[in-house]
């Protein structure tokens, strides 16, 4: 079979359009890049989709912590201290869990016990939590005279907060916040590892590379494949929040602008 036949047959797989059938024996190099390839569609899918709308939740949480009313601070610390607190891979399997006994009593909940619903909505919640930690410490240290400046010239309210706070405190959490971002498509790979099940055999990336490590007995072929299709989404990452750090920051001087740096997270 040539590569491109390959590349028909399996380039789809992982969302159901190509061979129903994976390969058994006589594994080529092109069947690991193709397959794993595949695979990474659902590890950028639940990346994407929890990012942008974990933005959102991670904003309301960090002006939540900063409200001076304890009936909004204390559920916005509560909700980031609980998802920061405990392991991604536990709320993959208590997630899972909750769903398939919720699903026995209530119908609605069916589509919550698979992956593309139920594992997003986890990685949604977790990067809320560590963004809108983020968000919060970024918008504590927003500096005063800024503030002071908008009331100078009688902005307040909500005006004051769209055009001086928070693009202040995006400026600020930038940096951060990307490292938070490379780390959750990296977070992906714990979706097929920590109770969903993956249907058909149509998992992400790391479940392929797991299949051929144990078809082959050898690692040394797929799971470097997978970490070298990692390595290309983080550049990919980066250069978009790059893109878009220049972007907060056009009004600064090239050489006073902050550089974003990759910080690995060694344990979430």
């Amino acid at each position: 079979m040539s590569c491109w036949q390959t590349l028909q047959d399996y380039g789809l797989r992982s969302i159901g359009i190509g061979e129903r059938l994976l390969p058994r024996s006589d594994f080529t190099i092109c069947e690991h890049f193709v397959l794993i390839g595949s695979g990474m569609i659902w590890n950028i899918y639940f990346g994407v989709f929890a990012l942008i709308s974990g933005f959102a939740l991670a904003t309301v949480l960090a002006l939540g912590k900063a409200s001076p009313r304890a009936v909004l601070r204390k559920p916005a610390e509560a909700f980031i201290f609980v998802f920061r607190g405990s392991p991604l891979f536990i709320q993959f399997f208590f997630a899972y869990f909750v769903f398939l006994s919720l699903k026995s009593t209530h119908p609605f909940f069916d589509p919550f016990t698979s992956a593309w619903l139920g594992a997003l909505i986890v990685l949604f919640f977790n990067t809320s939590a560590y963004s809108g930690e983020i968000f919060y410490g970024a918008l504590q240290s927003v500096p005063k005279g800024d503030v002071e400046a908008a009331d100078a010239y009688g902005l307040t309210g909500w005006p004051r907060f769209r055009r001086i706070i928070w693009p202040t405190t995006l400026r600020l959490a930038w940096p951060a916040y990307t490292n938070e971002a490379i780390f959750l498509f990296h977070a992906t790979t714990l979706v097929y590892f920590s109770g969903f099940p993956a249907r058909q055999q149509r998992g992400d990336a790391l479940y392929y590379a797991n299949y051929f490590a144990d078809k082959t007995f050898n690692p040394f072929v797929p799971y470097p494949i997978l970490a070298l299709y990692f390595i290309l989404l983080t550049l990919v990452v980066i250069w978009i929040f790059g893109r878009v750090n220049a972007r907060l920051n056009r009004h600064v001087p090239k050489t006073a602008r902050p550089r974003l740096r990759y910080r690995p997270n060694l344990i979430r």
